[in-house]
């Protein structure tokens, strides 16, 4: 058997995103911007909030992109300029199309609730970028049990079940909770590049302990990747076929060229998207500026 390429371990960074939740970030940073078409990965949580407070993200625009909320503990209203409100659970998938452009709010559903999520995004290619702005909420994603994990396929197909989220590019998404100790053995398409975030407990990956500071980044190549846990844990796999493309990415823009995201700036200061009707009690996100600045692929602020 061939010696498997070998784990790269990047630290994660610190973030707040709406008013005051924190999140650590995983992608983009500068020694890996993507993940197939993966382009963004935030973990929001474990987070307790205090009566009366909770999580309120006030209205911001995309392009260019798709969102992928997967939720696992608390209750978040998404309402968006399509018009949609959904409240999405623990378990449950929101899929936004941004395409040529979309505004989105996202709140807490109950104050003082616990809130564990994870955030991605996905940059659409070239043919997809500018469709029409879309959203679709999944209630449901199949399930198996492999050594003692429960996986979710929340994207693509793993293990013979297929998830039922629709992207434009091949792409892979589980996750993956064991109770008590486990172990298996993944099987992976050697053509994609993988990511693996632990989002609680301890795992160790080919017999190498990943920290709860940092992500494992798996170059393609592999066809297997050794899972295993002592106690309890929580673990989320990405991966994908490596993008062709070399995004741009600015605040909540995926584009091609730095003219791209200054139009959309513009379009956003000047009030040109749709709103959301009714909203975030939160206010509008002020976009940062861009003067001044040259954009490296993938870069966020």
């Amino acid at each position: 058997m061939a010696t498997p390429t070998p784990l790269q371990l990047l630290e994660l960074r610190h973030a707040i995103i709406g008013e005051d939740t924190p999140v650590a970030r995983a992608l983009p940073q500068r020694q890996r911007r993507t993940v197939g078409a993966w382009c963004f990965l935030d973990h929001a949580g474990p987070v307790q909030f205090a009566a009366g407070e909770g999580m309120h993200v006030g209205a911001h625009p995309h392009i260019g992109l798709q969102t992928f909320t997967w939720m696992i503990e608390g209750e978040v209203v998404h309402r968006d300029s399509l018009g949609n409100e959904q409240l999405i659970r623990p378990g449950e998938v929101n899929l936004m199309t941004a395409g040529r452009g979309i505004v989105h709010t996202e709140d807490s559903a109950h104050p003082g609730a616990r809130l564990h999520a994870a955030q991605l995004w996905i940059a659409l290619p070239d043919a997809q970028r500018h469709c029409a702005p879309a959203f679709v909420h999944h209630a449901e994603l199949p399930r198996t049990e492999r050594g003692g994990f429960v996986l979710s396929v929340l994207v693509g197909s793993a293990l013979g079940l297929h998830a039922p989220t629709a992207v434009h590019t091949p792409l892979l998404g589980l996750d993956l909770t064991a109770t008590t100790a486990a172990a298996t053995v993944l099987p992976l398409n050697s053509d994609f590049e993988h990511a693996v975030l632990l989002l609680q407990g301890e795992a160790l990956l080919d017999g190498q302990a990943l920290p709860a500071s940092q992500w494992a980044y798996l170059p393609p190549g592999r066809s297997e990747l050794a899972l295993q846990c002592k106690a309890s844990a929580h673990l989320l796999l990405i991966g994908g076929q490596p993008f062709a493309e070399t995004p741009l990415l600015w605040w909540n823009f995926v584009a091609r060229n730095q003219t791209e995201i200054e139009t959309a700036l513009a379009d956003w200061n000047a009030g040109r998207f749709a709103p959301v009707r009714p909203g975030s009690p939160a206010a509008p996100l002020t976009a940062p500026s861009l003067e001044g600045t040259r954009l490296k692929p993938a870069f966020k602020p």
